[in-house]
Order: structure tokens, then C-alpha cells, then sequence
């Protein structure tokens, strides 16, 4: 069943109610499903208008199935961007997204690929290209991550898969969509604000999180002759289907509790910062880590 996903409780209680407590709930698989959790993520803001900010625009959203993809899709589609989203197989909610995004006027190719494959990678890009006939947005920001109480737990085959997934697999969609993009393109990142603070069950997601930092300044660089601005985002605790899937069912239960707001964050409240790196809004920055977390102060 396909059905559109907007707020089931109003958008305004979840950024008043301090602290937000979710029920217990666990999912044994990654990527999670964000239809089955209790209560939604809040992709759309419905005060948000769009001002065709990216009117004409194609972009790519990895993981734009669900969560903080999700949200920038949709806010992305009001602004008046084509959508292409790969996912993993996440089916009903890719189903989910591109249901909304129809609904809001907007053309929406998702796409099932492992992007740890650099085959996969390849495909999503030209699928996008054979689609709409060009390209001029990139964002990355798929991801996974594994709690393990000491080092001596995460495995090599673990390690391999959190790097390929969460850094390598950027690598490759930027390599693979880079011809395509002219001057006046961007590339936006999702990393984490872990990468700078750092989490003592999760080493090697936020040294993914560290790495997806240094490649975006790396890239920012590598690409400013070529007019193509390069910038990550950095959430806190945001309401996604990676919580359920990496958390204890405990845990969850106050989740997010522990930043300045006392709250977590709702995927709609970060997608106005994708949409502001995407446009011309931010034409004078590149290179840059914007962080979105709930007033915790990083350096």
C-alpha cells in the first residue's frame, strides 16, 4: 500500500515537547524501515513554501528513501528540483517518497543499488542522466552505523562494511556524477557532529563521519576552478530509521534527550540547510561543515 507520509501529530509539538520520549521499539536490520516506527519522522514541514530556488534543477539524494533524505527531497521538490533517489531496499518507503514527491508536481526516479559498488554508482548516474538530461545537484548521505561497547568487537568485516557504505561509496558517486555536472553545480555531504565530539560505542562510524569531513574540504578544493561548490552537513540526534536500527530498545526511549534542546531533531528541520547549499543561496561558500544538532556546541 502506498500512502502519503506527512505529519500523523503536528509538527509544532514535537519542537516544543521537552523532552521528546519515543516508545521502545528495535529493528534487527539496516537500513530500517521508517514505516514501521512509532511514532513517523516528520519529513515536511507544511508551512514550508518554495520560492523556486532550484527550479529546473536535477538532483541525486542517496538514501532519500527515508529519513533526513527524505526530508530534502521533498523540500527540494517544492523548490521546484527533479528527484533521483538510490536506496538499498528499502522498497515501501522509496514507494512512500516518491508518492510525495509526484503529489507535489515533481518527477521522482528511485532507484534500488548498492552503492558500494562502483557498477551500481555508475548506473544511478546514468539512469538520472537518460531521465532528465543533466545533472547539477549530488547529495550523499547514506549511512550506517553498529554500537559495539569496545573496539575489540567491531570485526574486520564490519569495519569494511561501515567504510565502504558511509565513505567509500561517496567517493564513488562523486567520481561517477562528476562529468556530469557543469559549473555552478554543488555537492552537499552528510557527516555527523560525532565526527568532532566522537562516541565511544561507535569508532568506526565516526571516523567515517571524520573522513566525510576532510573529503568534502579536500573536494571543495580540488573543484573551486571548476565552479563547483562542495559542503557537509553535520546533524545531532535526528528522528530517523538508523535509530531503531542501531539503537537498544531502551535506549530509544530517550533518545536525543541529551543536547541543549532536550529534544531530537525532525528530519524537516534539516532540510532548509540542504536546500540553501544547493542553491544560490550559498554562492559565496564551499568547504564548509554546518552543523544542525540541537544548540551542542562543536570546535
Amino acid at each position: 500500500m502506498i500512502f502519503p507520509v506527512y505529519p500523523y501529530i503536528g509538527w509544532e509539538q514535537h519542537c516544543t515537547q521537552v523532552p521528546v520520549v519515543f516508545p521502545q521499539q528495535h529493528q534487527d536490520r539496516q537500513p530500517g524501515f521508517e514505516y514501521v516506527m512509532n511514532p513517523r519522522p516528520i519529513s515536511d514541514n507544511p508551512a514550508y513554501t518554495g520560492s523556486g530556488k532550484l527550479q529546473g534543477k536535477v538532483a541525486i539524494i542517496t538514501g532519500g528513501d527515508s529519513g533526513i533524505g527524505r526530508a530534502v527531497a521533498i523540500a527540494f521538490a517544492k523548490e521546484g528540483a527533479d528527484l533521483v533517489i538510490p536506496y538499498l531496499d528499502e522498497h515501501q518507503d522509496a514507494a512512500d517518497t516518491r508518492y510525495i514527491i509526484n503529489q507535489l508536481g515533481r518527477t521522482c526516479l528511485t532507484i534500488a543499488a548498492d552503492l558500494r559498488q562502483e557498477e551500481a554508482c555508475q548506473y544511478v548516474v546514468e539512469a538520472a542522466i537518460k531521465s532528465f538530461g543533466g545533472l547539477n545537484i549530488l547529495v550523499n548521505n547514506h549511512g550506517v552505523q553498529f554500537h559495539q561497547p569496545s573496539i575489540l568487537d567491531i570485526t574486520q568485516e564490519q569495519l569494511i562494511n561501515v567504510f565502504q557504505t558511509n565513505i567509500i561509496s561517496f567517493f564513488l558517486m562523486t567520481k561517477a556524477a562528476l562529468p556530469h555536472l557543469p559549473a555552478g553545480s554543488t555537492i552537499i555531504n552528510t557527516s555527523s557532529d560525532t565526527a568532532f565530539s566522537g562516541m565511544a560505542n561507535m569508532i568506526d562510524y565516526t571516523a567515517t563521519k571524520g573522513a566525510i569531513v576532510s573529503f568534502t574540504r579536500s573536494l571543495s578544493l580540488s573543484l573551486s576552478e571548476q565552479k563547483i561548490r562542495v559542503n557537509a552537513v553535520a546533524p545531532g540526534p535526528i528522528w530517523t530509521p538508523l535509530i531503531p536500527s542501531a539503537f537498544t530498545a531502551e535506549e530509544v526511549k530517550t533518545f536525543g534527550t541529551e543536547v541543549p534542546m532536550r529534544r531530537p531533531g525532525q528530519p524537516f528541520e534539516l532540510a532548509p540547510v540542504y536546500v540553501m547549499l544547493a542553491s544560490d543561496d550559498s554562492s559565496y561558500i564551499s568547504g564548509q561543515v554546518l552543523f544542525v544538532n540541537g544548540g551542542s556546541v562543536v570546535t
